[in-house]
């Protein structure tokens, strides 16, 4: 394998990080990292210099606040959450339910807004996590407006099924795509967990393209999803216009 470049170290050792392992030692860093100690030592250094990472007083490093202050200058990141949480709290009050705020990353959805009641169904879903497209309501739904040449090789595979019920089949996730793309809405059904049902819809940015999915998850017993897509199209639609999308007028 050919030598990294600095900035691939660097970028390296910032990897090392992820929800698994939110603190770690120097030697952790290193380790993960795939670097000697030494080179380890000096690039958490500047790191930590310039506020990337932080140490405490056991001496285990943390991302840094300045790294997220960073990270939210991103417009996928804190801007489109600060338009999009009236009215995912709107979706909230109106279903009691686990809602969400997504965007596609490559071949992966990651969630960047999470909110839920304490008697919601549980979800292994957390901000930042992350989880293949054709998996989850948010993933179907950015996955049915993404160029077709994309669409076409994701489909081709290979999918991981997570469940019985995952879509693992190309020619059935090709359908449950373009029933995307005609209702406005996508329901993902027990894909994740066994007990669990997700209704999606996209929401698009300023020249019409599709930038994130919002969601509402439900028990599967008992899911009304005819109440649902609605609710979550109207989400989507509202925070579509919060970032300044407007709809063609009829005939246009």
């Amino acid at each position: 394998m050919a030598p990294r470049s600095a900035p691939g170290r660097l970028l390296a050792v910032l990897a090392a990080f992820d929800h698994e392992h939110p603190a770690l030692s120097l030697t952790d860093i290193g380790r993960r990292a795939g670097l000697p100690l030494s080179t380890a030592h000096r690039l958490v250094a500047v790191l930590t210099d310039w506020g990337a990472l932080e140490r405490d007083a056991d001496g285990i490093y943390h991302v840094g606040l300045r790294l997220w202050e960073t990270a939210a200058l991103a417009p996928r990141g804190l801007a489109l959450r600060q338009a999009a949480l009236p009215y995912l709290e709107d979706l909230y009050e109106a279903t009691h339910e686990n809602v969400q705020l997504a965007v596609r990353d490559g071949a992966e959805v990651v969630y960047t807004e999470w909110l839920s009641g304490r008697s919601a169904v549980g979800v292994r879903i957390r901000v930042g996590a992350r989880w293949p497209l054709h998996a989850t309501g948010v993933g179907l739904a950015l996955l049915a407006h993404c160029e077709p040449a994309f669409q076409e090789a994701y489909c081709a595979g290979p999918l991981a099924a997570f469940t019985p019920y995952t879509l693992t089949d190309p020619a059935a996730l090709r359908r449950a795509l373009a029933e995307v793309r005609r209702t406005g809405a996508a329901v993902s059904d027990r894909q994740i967990t066994d007990d669990a049902l997700s209704v999606a819809a996209p929401v698009r940015g300023a020249g019409g393209t599709v930038v994130a999915a919002v969601s509402v998850v439900v028990p599967e017993r008992g899911a009304r999803t005819t109440a649902l897509v609605p609710a979550v199209r109207l989400a989507a639609r509202g925070i579509s216009r919060a970032l300044g999308w407007r709809p063609n007028p009829p005939g246009a």
